[in-house]
């Protein structure tokens, strides 16, 4: 190798070292501001993540820690080191009032070492040793096993949004990723889908399931159906609420949303509601059909405990 061409990687060692700091500098303060909220879909949140990878891969390629460190301690000290940065930036985001997921410091961990490891295989005149190689592999793998996760939730919300006008599948056998409150799945009442959810509601103020994952886009149906089994001999009322992504992120108030109330006799319930009223339900402005969020049933102050069967969920 030559001088001229010694000087050449030198040059453009140096400028994708400023490329990478440019990026880090750019990319920082999206840890703190911007990004998913608390209302985003899963796709969403699990792509904004990785972000996690490439901001410690192009931080720790532009400090190159290589250049005073080798071996276990070059290792061992960055690893700390970016460990208790990851740290420190959950806490400071859980301070925000930000959502703290510790899978981050993970992912942190796994940017910063890919470059750790690779960063010999595209070194001019470096002869890999056998551990290198191996280390380098190792690191990808991590990436992608990363990478697949994402494509895993991608996958899911795809599946979610192809399976209207079902709005939840009731042969899951984990409902609780799906939804939120007291319910586990059942062979009682379940003609219809072959499995039903059983609902425990308590005394407590308000007490429900909500639907927090479900196929956003209602518009080209005029119908939703909720089929419910009231296994005892008295009238339940319930309250059955639709929002969309607008009213989360707006006010949250009552009338920003519908709510129908619901009477649940003994037995069989079939209740039809008309989209359209859903559409025009929150006041001075209509709900995002094509942007649906959650759908919740509740009941209110109750005397006692009830047990209630959900039969089936879908638009028509």
């Amino acid at each position: 190798m030559g001088p001229d061409t010694v000087s050449m990687n030198a040059h453009e060692g140096r400028r994708l070292r400023w490329l990478a700091l440019a990026g880090t500098l750019v990319i920082a303060p999206l840890f703190f501001i911007g990004g998913p909220d608390w209302t985003s879909g899963p796709v969403h949140k699990s792509v904004w993540n990785l972000g996690h990878i490439l901001y410690f891969a192009l931080l720790t390629f532009a400090i190159q820690p290589w250049r005073w460190l080798s071996g276990r301690q070059l290792w061992l000290a960055t690893t700390t080191l970016v460990l208790a940065v990851g740290l420190v930036i959950e806490f400071l985001q859980s301070g925000l009032g930000r959502q703290d997921d510790w899978h981050d410091v993970w992912r942190n961990l796994v940017g910063t070492w890919l470059i750790l490891a690779c960063h010999p295989v595209f070194t001019p005149a470096t002869r890999l040793s056998a551990r290198q190689r191996m280390r380098a592999l190792i690191a990808v793998v991590l990436v992608v096993f990363e990478l697949g996760l994402t494509g895993s939730v991608a996958v899911k919300q795809f599946q979610i949004n192809q399976q209207l006008p079902l709005l939840y599948d009731f042969s899951r056998t984990d409902p609780l990723t799906l939804w939120r409150g007291n319910l586990t799945p059942s062979d009682a009442h379940s003609d219809i889908n072959g499995q039903s959810l059983k609902i425990s509601l308590s005394t407590r103020l308000y007490s429900g399931v909500t639907l927090d994952n479900l196929p956003v886009d209602w518009r080209g149906y005029d119908q939703l159906t909720v089929t419910l089994f009231n296994p005892d001999e008295t009238d339940l009322p319930l309250t059955l609420r639709v929002n969309d992504v607008e009213h989360e992120r707006g006010s949250n108030v009552y009338r920003d949303r519908f709510n129908a109330q619901l009477l649940l006799e003994p037995g069989l319930n079939i209740f039809t509601l008309a989209l359209g009223d859903i559409e025009n339900a929150p006041h001075n402005r209509t709900m995002n059909m094509d942007n649906i969020r959650r759908l919740g049933i509740f009941t209110t102050r109750l005397p006692a405990p009830r047990t209630i069967y959900l039969l089936d969920l879908r638009l028509r």
